[in-house]
């Protein structure tokens, strides 16, 4: 029996030492492709950093656009509301003119 023991105890060790060694190039792997992975992710972080910025910038411009054609748009309405204020004006000039020489 203590032959037995003996040879049991080897195997244990030899299997210990084996499944270690397979162990090890099982995390070796894993820490290659945690690397390959990381890097992947800093790559597509970076893209997503220049097409956020690039968009941002995008809606900037679209938005100092059209806050400028609103202001010219305003000005517009501003300018053609006062002509016809002055047209109505000099019509009730008018009106009053020849209603106070009909009187």
């Amino acid at each position: 029996m203590p032959a037995m023991d003996e040879e049991l105890k080897e195997l244990i060790a030899s299997t210990a030492t084996e499944t270690r060694r397979h162990f090890d190039v099982v995390a070796e792997r894993l820490e290659k492709r945690f690397d390959v992975l990381s890097e992947a992710i800093s790559v597509v972080d970076e893209k997503l950093d220049r097409k956020t910025a690039d968009i941002e910038e995008q809606m900037d411009h679209g938005f100092t656009e059209t806050q400028s054609m609103i202001k010219f748009s305003h000005a517009e309405l501003d300018r053609r509301v006062r002509a016809l204020e002055q047209a109505f004006a000099d019509l009730q000039a008018r009106v009053e003119r020849i209603e106070s020489t009909t009187h």
